[in-house]
């Protein structure tokens, strides 16, 4: 199992910091709204299991997003000013200065792509050893909708799982849905929040790769507020190894069957 965490990181390298037209207060605002804080160390699982690995994207979303089209023509959020490489705040404010040609190549080629590799060799391995992979792509949420994103009626739920017609079966979804609502939990399925990723080489390419997505409701574990994490963190993080353990049960039932375990 591979835990894919994209947006856990609040690292912007001085070097670009001139990129960016907020002020230091303003910038750090905008990070504890965008960043998935904390799930670096939410979505933990036994450290003595060596078959999960953890892919984490080591530098902010504001910098570059690796879950984006690189190309914005494929990016419905590049409409937004979200595309791979901000422009907007969530709030619609400018994020940042018009970048270059080569200042935009310069970051995918040091961030994006390698970041895309990563995951890539990460399912291969996988694939090759146990016939099977499975990407969790662990996200969080916060309680309110921000503007860049429309929630629609209804309070938001504790937990949303992102899905994909042909990376995730149902007996996948329905086997983390059970774990979720025995916690006591409430969980919606691609509300507020849809799809799984899966790095372009496998998507849409082999079955034998499985993809979903976890949403964890930031009211949950941290205080959305100061943007530090709440007295319940501990709980919540047992409680997601425990999600996480039963999406590994299920995929560990698979039976293998080495000829559809095709790579590109």
């Amino acid at each position: 199992m591979i835990i894919h965490l994209p947006h856990s990181s609040r690292f912007i390298p001085e070097e670009y910091r001139s990129q960016f037209v907020l002020s230091e207060e303003s910038l750090r605002h905008e990070m504890d709204a965008m960043t998935d804080s904390f799930t670096d160390e939410l979505f933990e699982f036994d450290s003595a299991d060596d078959t999960v690995v953890k892919v984490i994207f080591p530098v902010s979303r504001l910098l570059v997003d690796p879950e984006r089209f690189a190309d914005d023509r494929l990016e419905p959020m590049s409409g937004q000013g979200m595309g791979v490489l901000y422009s907007k705040t969530s709030t619609g404010d400018r994020l940042r200065r018009n970048l270059a040609a080569e200042e935009r190549e310069e970051l995918l080629e040091r961030y994006y792509y390698p970041h895309q590799q990563r995951v890539s060799e990460a399912v291969r391995r996988e694939v090759e050893t146990a016939g099977v992979s499975l990407i969790v792509d662990g996200h969080s949420f916060p309680d309110q909708a921000l503007p860049c994103y429309d929630y629609g009626a209804g309070p938001s739920p504790d937990f949303c799982l992102g899905t994909d017609s042909f990376h995730t079966p149902a007996e996948l979804i329905e086997a983390v849905s059970r774990k979720i609502e025995e916690f006591g939990y409430s969980v919606k399925l691609n509300d507020p929040f849809a799809g799984a990723f899966v790095p372009s080489d496998y998507y849409r390419k082999n079955k034998r790769v499985f993809a979903l997505m976890i949403e964890v409701n930031r009211r949950l574990y941290m205080d959305e507020s100061t943007a530090e994490k709440a007295e319940s963190f501990p709980l919540i993080q047992r409680h997601t190894a425990e999600i996480l353990k039963a999406a590994k049960v299920w995929l560990e039932s698979i039976p293998i069957t080495r000829d559809d375990s095709l790579t590109p």
